[in-house]
């Protein structure tokens, strides 16, 4: 059964799902069981620069297709035209006369149910938040750790951050190895969209204002807290720092844990190894080599250990380096619930 999709936001991660579910061939019931169609894109940008974005990309380089827009539509490969929406308004879309069975929100704006639910009275059945949501959602997604937990039932979901869907796969499987008893996360990001290319009055956080290619810029993160919504017997245990890079994609996490059996690099390699190889194969990957960021640009997996970097100290404090393309990893992990969500429906 196909699935109709309308995607609210087309940014960087929106932009993404459409490639990825276009490159993945999920979109024609000949490679699929539950095909998923976009059938609507709200975008406030006009018609001629949303097809300009899909067809050429400075990350992710061109679209392996056709894409040009007409009629108000967006024609992928002269298939059926997607429509093209503009509304700042939830209550003017029309989903119901579009029959939309989910809206994956890529706004990156809102992240209460309130918001989705105002997608739902306009007809939408389901509703996926692609960053942290509260927790009025029915469930927050890490594809791999527990979306086998989805019932269908859920009617609204989050499917996380980028760095939560990155470091709990590693997180859980060390905790269920060799116990965590404390631990700091420093999340090393690529430049983002809500930093300014030059110094502009551009956000109440000060070091926001500053220019995303100039410095190394601290802020904010909630990831301590998305440990502990999956992990809640952690609680209190974490805490977490982040800062802005001058890259334009693929970010990392370094990680220090206190862990409670004594350790040595090799045989928490060999853990996280099989992980990636059993468990959360697919979502998780491992990496010996001397590589550096770009080596995942489009990497569609959630995290990869770089083992040349594992080490402790005293037996029990370990440091890990782990690796992960914060836009094609995150937009594939969207599509991985989406589609097995899908599949509880019926």
């Amino acid at each position: 059964m196909t699935i109709r999709l309308a995607i609210n936001g087309y940014g960087r991660i929106g932009r993404c799902v459409l490639r990825a579910l276009y490159q993945r061939g999920l979109t024609h019931s000949s490679t699929t069981d539950t095909p998923l169609k976009i059938v609507a894109i709200n975008e406030l940008a006009d018609d001629k620069t949303i097809a300009h974005l899909t067809k050429f990309d400075s990350t992710h380089g061109p679209f392996q297709g056709s894409a040009q827009a007409r009629d108000g539509k967006l024609w992928i490969n002269d298939e059926p035209g997607i429509t093209l929406l503009h509304q700042a308004d939830i209550s003017q879309l029309p989903w119901a006369e579009l029959d939309i069975d989910l809206v994956l929100d890529c706004s990156g704006s809102g992240n209460e149910r309130d918001l989705a639910e105002a997608h739902l009275n306009q007809g939408a059945r389901r509703f996926i938040f692609s960053h942290p949501a509260t927790a009025e959602v029915d469930a927050t997604i890490v594809y791999g750790f527990n979306h086998q937990t989805l019932t269908g039932l859920e009617r609204v979901i989050s499917t996380g951050s980028c760095s939560t869907n990155c470091l709990i796969p590693v997180v859980d499987t060390l905790h269920r190895a060799f116990g965590i008893n404390a631990g700091t996360t420093w999340t090393i990001h690529s430049a983002m969209h809500d930093q300014p290319v030059l110094d502009a009055y551009h956000d109440t956080d000060l070091r926001k204002t500053r220019s995303a290619f100039a410095s190394i810029i601290p802020v904010d993160t909630g990831l301590d807290k998305g440990i502990e919504r999956f992990l809640p017997e952690l609680t209190g245990k974490f805490q977490s720092l982040a800062m802005r890079v001058p890259t334009m994609n693929v970010s990392a996490i370094d990680c220090a844990l206190q862990l409670n059996t004594e350790v040595v690099a090799d045989e928490v390699n060999q853990v996280l190894e099989s992980a990636a190889q059993q468990r959360f194969a697919g979502v998780l990957g491992y990496v010996n080599e001397p590589v550096a960021s770009c080596d995942f640009n489009h990497d569609p997996r959630s995290c990869i250990v770089d083992a040349s970097q594992t080490r402790v100290a005293e037996g029990k404090l370990l440091a890990l380096h782990l690796w992960f393309d914060n836009e094609w990893g995150y937009a594939n992990r969207m599509i991985d619930v989406a589609c097995f969500w899908a599949r509880q429906w019926h």
